[in-house]
Parts: C-alpha cells; structure tokens; sequence
C-alpha cells in the first residue's frame, strides 16, 4: 500500500511538472522544448523535426526562382524576349501548379514524411540536369520537371506541420518555415548569380551551369539530412480520396475559394515584381550584372525577422487584419520602386517581398482552419497549385505590358491586383 501511495503521488507530481512544461512551450513557441516533455513519437523528435522541416523549404525554394537575376543574361544568350526567358520562371511554377493536388493526396495515403524526403532526392535530379541546357527550350523543360517535384515538398511540408505540431505552437513553427522558404528563395538566386560571373573554384570558369550543379549537391545533402531527423508520421488517412470528389469538395467551400484566390494573387504580385524588376535595373542608368541583381535579393532576408512576428500577429489578431495591413505595406513597396533612386528601390523591395511573406504566412494558417480534419494536405496542396498558378501567370503577362509603358506599366498591374486581394480577404475570410 505505501508502494502505490508513493507510486502516486510521484506520477503527479510529473504530471504537474509536464503541465508546467508544456505551458512554457507554448507560451514561448519553441517547439525544441518539446523533447523534453515527451508526447508521443513525434513530439520526441520535434526539435529534429523543427530543423528538417526548415531544411525541406530551403531545399525547394534554392531552386524555384533561381533564374530571376539570370534573365537578362539568358535574353542575350539565347537571342529571345523577356517574356520567352521569363519561361523559366514560370516553367516550374507551371509544374507545381499541375502537379500539387496530387502530391497532397499521395501525401495522404503513403505518409507525409515519406514523399518530402523523396521528392526533395529526386528533385536534385532536373536541377543538375538543367546545367546541361544547350537551348532555352530544354532550360525551360528541365525547369518545368522541377516544378513537377516542388510540392511533393513544400506543399506537404504545410500540411505536415498542421497535422503533427501542437495546435498552440503551429502559426509559429508555420512562420519558421516559412521564414527557411525565404532563406531558400534568397541563396539560390544568390548561388547562380554568382556563379555566372564570379569564379567559385579556381580552376572552374564563372557560369550560370555551375551554379545549377551546386544547387542540386545541395538537395540531395538536404534530403539526407531529412530522410535523418524528420519524425515519422503520427496520422494517416487510410481511406482512398478521390481527387475529383476532393477538389469539388474544397471548391465547395467559400472560404477556401477566396483563399485560393488570395494565394494566386500574392505570388503574383512578388514573381511580377522581382522578375521584371531585373530587366529594369539592368538597363541604363543602373545596368547591373547578374551578381549584382542576385544581391538585390538580400532584401529577402528581411522575411526571417518579418514571418516569425507574423506569426505572433496572426495568433493575437487573426489571419484577415494581419494579410490586410501587410499587402497595404506591399503596395507601399511596389509604389516606392519607380522612384529614381537604387536606395530608396531597395527600402520598396524589402517592403513589397516583406509584405508578401506575411501573406503567405498569413494563408497557410488560415487554410488550415477553413480546410476539413482529413482533408488538409488536398486542400493545402489545392492551394498551392493556385499559388503558383499566379506565379505562372506573373512570368509572362507583365512581359506584354512592359512593351506599352515599361516597368510603370508593370507597377500599376501588380497594384490592381493586390487590391483585388484586399477585397477578396475582407469579404471573404470569416472566423471559425
């Protein structure tokens, strides 16, 4: 009897002291903690876990847009337009529109963890094959193919964290990957910039190819790493989904149509600005190199600081007022670029690429509530093929409105649209 009275006055007593804890953990947002309080398989690794899912956005977004500060350099290479060598944005933004709703439903029969690892392996696979282009059509096509692959990652990767982490830290380790995609966006733009006109490695002539190499060492390194730390699954749905009854079901859902929208406009907006803006400052009086235009995405940087508070914003104040005031700081941005001075371009880009990221943030949280138990990793990768769909779209269309008023031209297009997008949140976004 006194062996069981102490048996449980010792189990309270770590009752109390787990209750603690995790009220600390939440109350902080630092999901590392969690290995300390136990919770199941998955909140044992959730530090590990944190550190690969942050991985999983670098190595996906190295790639996505790493062809923006090359693209007045493929204009005189390849003898083309700036719409035509802006295909190689919207390539793979094409791919990950198309190929998204399946990788959410794939996702939700075989395991989330398991198709980020191997889409973030085979993703290494169109990269290096990439530097072997010898024309701007098979640039594109090894671009699109890297679309094909980009959602098996990031697209999973929201529904992941939606599903696994506890609901009270989840806005704020969505914000840290989100903040790892911006990283991710910056380095690659960074890593082949630099690689076209700055030699490397001493004996390795400057190229755009190389830099195309090193981006897909660093996916296949990045999977591993995955493959390592990533918990496995805790839920699955084991039932079979049929992508017709899900899609028309997300469909059928007003809040996640104006999500859906709100998506496809953000993405627009940021794709429109920082690839035409290349074509801009390339030109006379600016005429900057591709290093030089790379660098203009150190601007990105500012999302690491900017996405964790969002998150914070987000979980006082709601996703609607936060998405709101954050594209009206955008367009604030957008406007301040065609001022004629580099300084003042660069404070506009930080606060339309800012902007835009607390967006994104924003989204993703809010998908999650408006989206059924069940049903989250179709409906995030629902929302991710109309993301990028805008980012489709903003690779080319402004290319046509460049040829009647230039860049101004491009600015007031990217302005209509984001207050398309304040008027699609305020109507139609709604509290649980």
């Amino acid at each position: 009897m006194p062996d069981f009275r102490r048996t449980l006055e010792r189990a309270f007593r770590r009752r109390i002291v787990v209750k603690d804890t995790a009220d600390a953990v939440v109350a902080s947002g630092t999901s590392a903690q969690l290995d300390e309080i136990g919770g199941g398989e998955v909140a044992a690794g959730l530090g590990a876990g944190t550190v690969a899912i942050m991985l999983a956005g670098v190595a996906a977004f190295l790639n996505l847009y790493a062809t923006q500060p090359l693209l007045p350099m493929f204009a005189q290479i390849f003898a083309a337009s700036k719409a035509a060598v802006g295909m190689t944005v919207s390539a793979s933004s094409i791919g990950v529109a198309l190929s998204a709703p399946f990788c959410g439903l794939i996702a939700e029969r075989i395991g989330r963890k398991r198709v980020i690892v191997m889409a973030t392996l085979l993703l290494a696979v169109p990269t290096l094959l990439a530097s072997t282009s010898t024309s701007l059509s098979m640039l594109i096509f090894w671009r699109f193919l890297q679309g094909v692959v980009m959602p098996g990652i990031f697209g999973v990767a929201i529904a992941y964290i939606a599903e696994e982490w506890p609901p009270g830290n989840m806005a704020r380790t969505m914000s840290l990957y989100v903040s790892a995609t911006v990283l991710g966006g910056f380095l690659g733009r960074v890593i082949v910039g630099y690689a076209a006109t700055h030699r490397i490695f001493g004996s390795i002539a400057p190229s755009w190819r190389l830099g195309f190499v090193i981006v897909g060492g660093c996916d296949l390194l990045f999977g591993l790493a995955i493959a390592r730390w990533l918990p496995r699954d805790r839920k699955l749905v084991a039932a079979p989904v049929q992508l017709g009854a899900g899609v028309l079901r997300h469909l059928r859902n007003p809040r996640l149509l104006a999500t859906y929208a709100v998506g496809f406009n953000v993405l627009f907006s940021l794709v429109a600005i920082f690839t035409y803006i290349t074509f801009h400052l390339a030109a006379p009086p600016y005429s900057l190199t591709p290093a030089q235009l790379s660098s203009l995405f150190v601007v990105y940087l500012a999302g690491l600081i900017v996405t964790p508070l969002a998150g914070i914003g987000i979980g006082h104040f709601g996703s609607r007022p936060v998405l709101i005031a954050a594209v009206i700081g955008s367009m604030a941005g957008v406007a301040i670029t065609l001022l004629h001075s580099m300084p003042l371009i660069l404070v506009g880009l930080v606060l339309c690429s800012s902007g835009v990221f607390v967006c994104q943030s924003a989204s993703t949280s809010y998908i999650q509530m408006a989206s059924p138990p069940g049903g989250r990793a179709s409906a995030a990768g629902l929302y991710v093929a109309c993301y990028y769909a805008g980012g489709s779209v903003a690779g080319v269309l402004p290319g046509y409105f460049w040829r009647f008023g230039g860049w101004t031209a491009c600015v007031v297009l990217v302005l209509v649209v984001q207050v398309v997008t304040i008027t699609v949140a305020a109507i139609g976004w709604r509290d649980s």
